[in-house]
């Protein structure tokens, strides 16, 4: 017995290494590969034996994609055939004729010709119907086909076969591609009272220098002695170009963002590291529902060292960051790695992607989970949930604004009546006349517009729901007399937002004649949160009261 009890001793002592308990990280390797092996087999079974033909790249595409939306909506696959799209999201620059097109039933429509881009120059206009491009048909092609088409490299020809509203015949049109950089900084100007007005609207590699180009030239040449940063609708970019662009207001030395991810090493904080152009001049910064990532790191950072008053509405939330990493054939991997946290400590993010909903939804972070930080001079402020402006200011956009804005009606009215119209005032003086408005209001009625609101909408699933429960019989008159007063009035809406209306077709107006820019001065002429900026910046107490400590 005692032999036995020997032999199990010495056979304990030497058990092979694969019989001992593994480690996570051994663990999630082993259990990583066998995942693999397990849909590479599926996949090579699928082609076999399925009963039809199996398009074997596109199947993988839709998994992958699958797979990584379950993360969140940042990290995604980009194939070597999409790398054009993703270097101009980071450059800004593109091989092309400088154009924005879009799908109109069977065709495709230019919608804007960029100032001073070759589009422009040859003379392509909004409205345009794009027939061929060089030997193509491109009839019945889609966007993404035709825009193919119109890219290639600078200094090579592409010749367009158009049709233009108000002409007969097929215009023949031969334009030199150029290597196109649309302006991150599309306007800059004086507001009123030497108050500057910078609209930034995203994070390229150049944004920051468009910044200060525009900043010092508001200083030494327009005499500002405040400025308005508009970052509305902005969806952010490049990091490194938001600590640039803070670093224009703040001293050299100054913390505006660290990152922190899983792996510690990889962990970053971000300093100011030049001379600023200015850390005095009082500065209001607009934000909305659409300012995100990078635009939310200026916002926030400026906040958090009271640097800027906030003016518009809570911010987007996305305090993540992403890396690109480099995949086999020629794709990358845009990858979340990690999060960010602005000075006071802060991370603004307000959707749980860890945790979702049963239905899959990502989870928001409800108020009762967010902390408090304080600013450098003891500011209240919360994490979780976007930035928070100082001073609330939104403009309330009835439901027929947006229906009206994406509507061909309003679309064609303006490109009929350009056509009549082969000059108006500069955009800062121009007003659409009232006589004119009566034909729009003709043409509305013509078409047979019609458009959805939301409140009748709710009103009838509420309607269906108090039925289902038992609390009121299918001909209450109370519902039916809501029903009534929300029944969508096109007369009656033609005049009760007349203002509005007539202020969405000034703008596309004066983009046909003065671009990007000129639509911007024209929507400037009633933005309440400008005015609301304005107001503030005039106001010297109220700045100083607003950026100081609460007692």
């Amino acid at each position: 017995m005692s032999r036995i009890k020997s032999i199990f001793a010495y056979c304990l002592l030497f058990l092979p290494a694969a019989l001992q308990p593994l480690s996570a990280q051994e663990a999630n390797r082993f259990e990583t590969g066998k995942q693999l092996e397990i849909f590479n087999s599926l996949i090579k079974e699928v082609e076999m034996f399925y009963v039809d033909s199996v398009e074997v790249e596109r199947m993988i595409r839709r998994g992958i994609d699958a797979m990584l939306r379950g993360l969140d909506p940042y990290t995604v696959y980009i194939p070597e055939e999409d790398m054009d799209e993703y270097k101009y999201m980071i450059t800004g620059e593109y091989g092309g004729i400088g154009s924005t097109i879009i799908q109109r039933g069977q065709s495709v429509v230019v919608v804007e010709p960029y100032e001073g881009s070759p589009a422009q120059q040859a003379g392509l206009k909004a409205g345009d119907v794009i027939i061929a491009v060089d030997t193509v048909d491109v009839t019945d092609a889609t966007t993404v086909r035709v825009s193919e088409l119109l890219k290639g490299v600078p200094n090579s020809k592409v010749t367009l076969k158009i049709r233009r509203p108000g002409e007969k015949k097929i215009m023949k049109m031969e334009i030199m591609r150029k290597q196109v950089v649309t302006s991150q900084v599309p306007y800059y100007g004086v507001l009123r009272d030497s108050i500057g007005y910078i609209y930034l609207t995203g994070f390229t590699e150049k944004s920051a220098q468009e910044v200060k180009s525009a900043l010092e030239d508001l200083k030494q040449n327009h005499h500002i002695s405040r400025l308005v940063l508009d970052l509305r609708d902005n969806g952010g970019g490049i990091l490194e170009g938001a600590v640039q662009i803070v670093n224009f207001f703040v001293p050299k030395g100054m913390e505006v963002v660290s990152t922190r991810g899983k792996i510690p090493q990889r962990d970053r904080t971000y300093r100011t590291s030049l001379e600023p152009v200015d850390t005095v001049m009082p500065l209001a910064v607009l934000i909305n529902r659409n300012s995100a990532s990078a635009a939310e790191i200026v916002c926030g950072a400026l906040q958090d060292m009271d640097r800027a008053v906030l003016i518009g509405e809570r911010s987007f939330g996305k305090g993540l960051v992403q890396s690109s990493r480099d995949l086999p054939y020629g794709g990358k991997l845009k990858v979340t790695i990690s999060k960010y946290y602005i000075p006071s400590g802060r991370c603004i993010q307000s959707v749980d992607y860890t945790h979702r909903r049963e239905d899959g939804s990502a989870a928001a972070i409800p108020d009762s989970l967010t902390s408090v930080f304080y600013t450098s001079q003891g500011r209240p402020v919360r994490d979780g949930g976007g930035v928070r402006p100082d001073f609330e200011a939104a403009e309330k956009i009835p439901t027929m604004i947006y229906y009206l804005a994406g509507d061909d009606i309003l679309f064609d009215y303006v490109t009929d009546w350009t056509l009549k119209h082969k000059t108006i005032p500069p955009a800062h003086e121009f007003v659409y006349p009232d006589s004119d408005y009566e034909d729009f209001k003709a043409r509305i009625r013509e078409k047979g517009f019609a458009y959805d609101r939301q409140s009748e909408r709710y009103l009838s699933e509420l309607r269906e729901v108090a039925v289902f429960e038992g609390y009121v019989d299918n001909d209450s008159t109370l519902f039916s007399a809501l029903e009534a007063r929300l029944t969508p009035d096109l007369e009656r809406d033609l005049e009760r937002y007349s203002v509005q209306i007539k202020q969405l077709i000034s703008g596309e107006i004066v983009k046909r004649y003065y671009y990007r820019k000129g639509e911007i001065v024209e929507s400037l002429k009633a933005d309440s949160t400008v005015e609301k900026a304005l107001a503030v910046l005039a106001d010297d107490a109220l700045y100083r009261r607003t950026l100081s400590a609460p007692e």
